[in-house]
């Protein structure tokens, strides 16, 4: 035992921390290079409400974008005085001191597409650079007001301006579609166009079976006066009622459209002749041309080229007018009201209504 603990100093060491090199601390451990990872963070949960209300900070700040924007529109119509209700493409390449104007007719004729129409005309008028006027039709027609409208605001703008007025059809330009063409100076169709269908046609619903027979409802009116409720939507019309209707609506409606077509095409049919083509009949363009409702069959080109020809300039601009994009026509301001069932709604359905209007189921 003496032994040993004498010759302690003798052993040799093995231990770095016996030639100098201090210990670590006992609290820290020894760890080597793979061993240690630091501890992680928290993963950070997202909650649906934080969703939610980033959802309403985008849309509210989409809101005050718009209400900016209807802030400076409002602003910038009361400084002119005015507001832009059309706007000026180009669709032909041309001096823009020599425009032609592209006036376009497209749909059912109604109250609404006349305005439109008129106001068209009204752009045209204020433009002094403008030398004549293309009036694109493709339409069956429509209501008889809306067409004579029409056919009244080309007329006038003929006999104010006089400048050309050229009409040029397309797909169908039909009964009133063709009653608004003969206000202009010529006519130039396409070859697969249809026209003519002069005449007048009258419809309405009679719902007397679905009322009595299948519902049970049975409609009293109390008139005073023979002919007061003729026609009528509840009752099958008699021989008497429909000689009526015709002597008192649709004849006079008949005679106006056919003066209209003499009056317009008086350069090329004869009054008798005018009278033999009213028989509501449909032409395609080829026909329509052999038996002169029309005057040439061409494209927008030859129409352009009658344009120009007869305003005595060898080159022009063509352009039309197009309502710039808004976010009330987008959605529809009346779309709330297009299955609005209403006394007014209900007057309507019931109603006769007397159209210039090529209906192919009475051909």
């Amino acid at each position: 035992m003496d032994f040993d603990q004498n010759n302690d100093h003798e052993r040799p060491s093995h231990s770095p921390y016996d030639q100098g090199t201090p210990a670590p601390p006992p609290s820290q451990p020894v760890y080597g290079p793979s061993q240690y990872h630091p501890p992680q963070p928290p993963r950070r949960r997202i909650s649906a409400w934080r969703i939610i209300w980033g959802v309403l900070f985008g849309l509210s700040v989409l809101a005050n974008i718009g209400l900016f924007l209807l802030l400076a529109g409002m602003v910038a119509f009361v400084a002119t005085g005015q507001v832009r209700l059309y706007e000026e493409v180009i669709v032909r390449e041309g001096p823009r001191d020599n425009k032609i104007v592209l006036v376009n007719l497209t749909g059912m004729i109604h109250g609404e597409q006349a305005e439109n129409v008129y106001r068209q005309l009204k752009a045209a008028r204020e433009d002094r650079n403008v030398k004549g006027l293309i009036v694109r039709v493709n339409s069956p027609g429509g209501t008889i007001s809306g067409s004579d409208r029409i056919y009244q605001e080309i007329r006038r703008y003929r006999q104010e301006m006089g400048k050309p007025v050229i009409a040029f059809m397309q797909g169908v330009a039909a009964s009133g579609g063709y009653y608004a063409s003969v206000a202009c100076e010529q006519i130039v169709a396409e070859p697969t166009a249809l026209t003519g269908s002069i005449g007048v046609i009258m419809s309405h619903f009679v719902f007397e079976e679905l009322l009595e027979n299948k519902l049970g409802i049975k409609p009293v009116f109390m008139t005073e006066g023979e002919k007061k409720d003729w026609p009528s939507s509840f009752r099958e019309p008699e021989q008497p009622e429909l000689d009526y209707i015709r002597e008192r609506l649709l004849r006079p409606a008949y005679n106006r459209f056919v003066d209209i077509v003499k009056e317009g095409r008086k350069k090329a049919l004869t009054p008798d002749r005018v009278s033999e083509l009213a028989d509501g009949s449909i032409y395609v363009a080829p026909k329509a041309l052999e038996v002169k409702l029309i005057d040439k069959i061409g494209y927008l080109d030859d129409a352009v080229d009658a344009v120009t020809a007869l305003a005595g300039i060898t080159k022009a601009q063509v352009v039309e007018y197009r309502r710039p994009f808004s976010w009330m026509g987008f959605l529809g301001a009346k779309s709330a009201n297009v299955f609005k069932l209403d006394r007014m709604r209900l007057y309507e359905l019931s109603t006769p209504d007397i159209l210039y209007l090529w209906h192919a189921g009475t051909q």
